[in-house]
């Protein structure tokens, strides 16, 4: 470094006695002493879980809530204390929560706690008095009660509150979705998806830290990291059993197999992707083997072209937001829907791969599509604008 230079020996010993007051010279902080005795209880915690030994569990702390968890199968389980909040033999800590499920799970869910602890005056070590969720975090299930597992082939289900036969249906469902996504898509997954079905629409809210009001009407949604392979992100699509319910038998396979792509899709689809693309895929996929025509699966842009309506551009993605209006949300769907079937159409269901791909191999989003459309499609964003008017007017009109 220019400019560094040598300290005497005396210097050293009056900048250690000017920071004694404050942490040491060389010495830990109450904080960090405190981090570390925090860290220290929750490792035996994590243990203890994963050992599924609820004596040792107890020890700990508060055993509530382990019930909930243990039907879970489990590869990992480890907490990162980030901060603690000490007042007295009362603490806070704000703490990271990973996990992994057994054979399902390539990454770990990564989601923020709040734990509670104390201990009594005696100088004894400190003890769990409550774990919940972050405040801007999610609920994971068993923060909703106890978990009921049910495996399929490529499925595993955890329910809060639902019959075991419900459960089954959806572990059935999904089953038939994995093999109709890895039909359709080339690329590298691992074949298998864990559903989550809570108790209600609020529960489904609550997994996802955000207002009921935002998923009235959406019958499922897939969580996990986007940006790339190297994430190795651990995906769960999430139902919203008030909603989902309402559906055919058609439209629940429909919406496992449309959520299970995004699950495949994953490690292709970053922030370059538009949601034309990913939600239109997904859709694509979910329809491939339906026999449903164009008119009797977008119904809603049907009726805007054959009333003199056609759209002027591709789907943004303001128009896929949740609190969008109800129909203009299923326009944006069926637009990019039928923009990814036209790519199959008259490119070819390969093209369509690859064009995806491309598309999320950029670094960012500008010029992404643009340059995919030119190099695996041969096009440009105008001219596959004005086909794809037309393919709406043909198909539709």
């Amino acid at each position: 470094m220019a400019g560094r230079r040598r300290v005497s020996g005396s210097s050293v010993v009056v900048l250690c006695l000017l920071l004694a007051g404050l942490v040491g010279c060389g010495g830990r902080s109450t904080t960090d002493s405190d981090r570390t005795d925090v860290q220290r209880v929750l490792d035996r915690r994590a243990a203890a879980v994963l050992a599924h030994d609820a004596t040792a569990y107890a020890r700990t702390g508060t055993g509530t809530g382990f019930g909930n968890l243990s039907a879970i199968p489990l590869a990992a389980w480890s907490y990162r204390v980030r901060e603690v909040d000490r007042t007295g033999d009362r603490a806070t800590a704000d703490v990271e929560l990973r996990y992994r499920v057994e054979g399902y799970d390539r990454g770990a869910v990564a989601t923020g706690r709040t734990v509670r602890l104390s201990r009594d005056g005696s100088g004894g070590g400190w003890s769990v008095d409550s774990d919940r969720p972050a405040k801007k975090s999610g609920q994971q299930p068993w923060d909703q009660g106890a978990v009921q597992v049910v495996r399929g082939t490529h499925s595993l289900v955890l329910g809060v509150g639902q019959p075991t036969d419900t459960l089954r249906r959806f572990a059935a469902l999904a089953d038939r979705a994995v093999p109709a996504v890895a039909d359709a898509w080339d690329g590298d997954w691992a074949r298998r998806v864990v559903v989550v079905v809570p108790r209600s629409l609020e529960g489904m809210a609550g997994l996802l830290g955000s207002p009921a009001s935002s998923y009235r009407g959406i019958a499922a949604v897939t969580t996990g990291e986007t940006g790339g392979r190297e994430r190795a992100p651990a995906d769960r699509i999430i139902v919203n059993p008030d909603a989902y319910g309402l559906l055919g038998d058609l439209g629940k396979q429909v919406v496992l197999t449309h959520e299970t792509t995004h699950v495949a899709t994953r490690a292709d689809t970053t922030s370059a992707t538009p949601l034309w693309l990913s939600e239109g895929y997904a859709d694509w996929v979910g329809y491939r083997d339906s026999g449903r025509t164009p008119a009797q699966a977008a119904p809603e842009l049907a009726g805007a072209v054959a009333g003199g309506e056609l759209p002027a551009r591709l789907p943004t993605d303001d128009d896929f937001g949740f609190t969008a209006d109800a129909e203009e949300l299923a326009r944006a769907y069926e637009g990019g829907w039928l923009a990814c079937r036209m790519i199959a159409e008259q490119w070819g269901e390969d093209r369509l791969d690859a064009f995806y791909r491309a598309v999320g191999a950029h670094d960012e989003r500008a010029g992404a599509v643009e340059d995919a459309m030119r190099k695996v499609l041969g096009t440009t964003p105008d001219d596959f604008t004005a086909r794809w008017r037309e393919y709406l007017r043909t198909r539709l009109g």
